[in-house]
């Protein structure tokens, strides 16, 4: 063989081995790629041709796909669609959110766990089907969230999150103001973008989670945080005296800070009083008794400064923030107030709680309870796992106490249930002058082996005054009378 036919046949050779290698990898390595992408026309319309499994609270479909008369063939359907947006997400055209996003494969029938339903649907020549999801979700919690909120007036903004304090089932999830799913799971894809467009450009920003997205100061519910610090750092106990006074000058400043009138002594009170009265001289003393390291280590024992729901992308839940740089002796008190860049969202307040219940034990928060066949049999269920301890059972035990004694006699008797234990936090965070302070109630209550754990948030509401147990805490009672009673 000449040399000019020898090169080109090796040029030759080169190239299929070129075009070999390239198929093998768009077909194998780079599939799962093309085939999850939104921009996907095939995909999407075989995607969309296909019945989505549903989304189940209490065994009612929340979310499911009905039969349309377009090229499509299904339309998701949302039943509640304001109340659960905020845990559901949206099923689009071109994208997915929350629940709709993380669960897709199960939902749209490509998850591993559905091999053998679609090797039935097969051999059977029956159009596959996708799997369902059973929420951890108490139907009646939700909707008393819910509905307390609306109450507030019609510009409203606020969250609301329960957790089942042994497992780390979130039994309630609600943010005000809310969207309409349905108007995203359209076919026609101008009015998606219509409706999008509406909500993006709207100042109260309705699909933004205030239950899991957005952290504010949580103002004095914070002070449970700095208690807890000062326990396993100082060996306080709920009788141990403390600060009070009817003031606190913050160290290296001029700035004076009081009490707004409670009852917190003129020396040293014990610390439950202390809680009982949210007395704010004290738990600034104790923050810079304990200092930041401690204080941003505790704070992290909770969750703080850390994504915890896995079922959500990390764009759909945003850290609570303990502030990890350095800060000056004044800041340091400020945030045993709960003020001063210390941030949360309720999830992350109601796993405080949650926390402080369960002998100091955070769980991991988790939505989806089981992942169902489309014929409803259990493919996998949830086992709750432990993401922290946050504090020794006996500084939990002290903890709890002192949180029943603020519902007994101090700022949250309005969290008060007969025959039912119920321990409380309140809270008022300032924002700016002449701006609207945010209300805040965190909650426990307990009643014949049902226990939950509540946090309230209230952004902006109607009312002319503003406190956590005036706008937040009738709204916590009333979550908890759903779960327990």
């Amino acid at each position: 063989m000449n040399k000019p036919i020898r090169t080109m046949s090796i040029f030759c050779m080169l190239l299929l081995v070129t075009l070999l290698a390239n198929v093998t990898y768009l077909q194998y390595f780079k599939a799962e790629n093309y085939n999850d992408n939104p921009l996907n026309a095939r995909v999407k319309v075989e995607t969309l041709s296909r019945e989505r499994g549903a989304i189940l609270v209490n065994g009612k479909a929340v979310a499911e796909s009905v039969p349309s008369d377009d090229r499509y063939k299904f339309q998701r359907k949302y039943s509640q669609p304001f109340l659960y947006a905020p845990v559901t997400g949206y099923f689009a055209l071109v994208r997915a959110t929350q629940l709709e996003a993380s669960q897709n494969k199960l939902l749209n029938g490509d998850d591993n766990r559905l091999f053998v339903t679609r090797l039935v649907d097969l051999v059977n020549n029956t159009s596959p089907k996708g799997g369902n999801i059973e929420l951890t979700i108490n139907a009646k919690a939700q909707k008393a969230a819910y509905d307390g909120l609306v109450a507030l007036g019609e510009d409203v903004q606020g969250g609301a999150v329960a957790i089942e304090p042994d497992t780390g089932k979130i039994l309630a999830m609600v943010s005000l103001p809310s969207f309409n799913p349905n108007k995203y799971a359209s076919h026609d894809q101008a009015a998606v973008d219509a409706y999008d467009k509406m909500l993006q450009t709207r100042a109260d920003k309705p699909r933004l989670s205030r239950a899991t997205q957005v952290t504010l100061p949580p103002g004095s519910t914070f002070k449970l945080v700095t208690a807890a610090a000062a326990m396993e750092a100082e060996n306080y106990k709920a009788d141990s005296l403390v600060p009070g006074g009817s003031s606190y000058r913050l160290p290296g400043s001029s700035v004076t800070i009081g009490n707004g009138g409670r009852n917190c002594g003129s020396n040293q009170i014990p610390l439950t009083q202390a809680l009982e009265q949210s007395c704010n001289t004290t738990f600034l003393a104790l923050a810079n008794q304990v200092g930041q390291d401690k204080m941003r280590e505790q704070s992290e024992k909770f969750g703080f400064n850390s994504t915890v729901l896995d079922e959500f992308a990390d764009s759909e839940q945003s850290a609570s923030v303990y502030p990890t740089e350095e800060m000056s002796d004044d800041f340091v008190a400020k945030t045993g107030m709960g003020q001063q860049d210390v941030r949360a969202t309720p999830l992350q307040m109601a796993m405080v709680v949650a926390g402080i219940f369960n002998d100091g034990v955070v769980m991991k928060p988790y939505l989806v309870d089981k992942v169902r066949s489309a014929d409803l049999d259990v493919l996998e269920s949830t086992d709750p796992a432990e993401l922290s301890r946050a504090v020794s059972s006996d500084t939990a035990s002290e903890l709890r106490k002192m949180m029943v004694s603020v519902v007994e006699r101090g700022t949250a008797t309005v969290g008060a249930i007969p025959n039912v234990e119920v321990g409380a936090k309140t809270g008022t965070a300032e924002t700016c002058d002449g701006c609207q302070n945010y209300s805040w109630f965190v909650s426990f209550a307990s009643s014949g082996g049902k226990d939950v754990a509540v946090a309230v948030m209230v952004q902006k509401s109607d009312a002319d005054y503003v406190s956590g147990s005036g706008q937040a805490g009738p709204i916590a009672r009333a979550i908890m009378e759903a779960v327990v009673q």
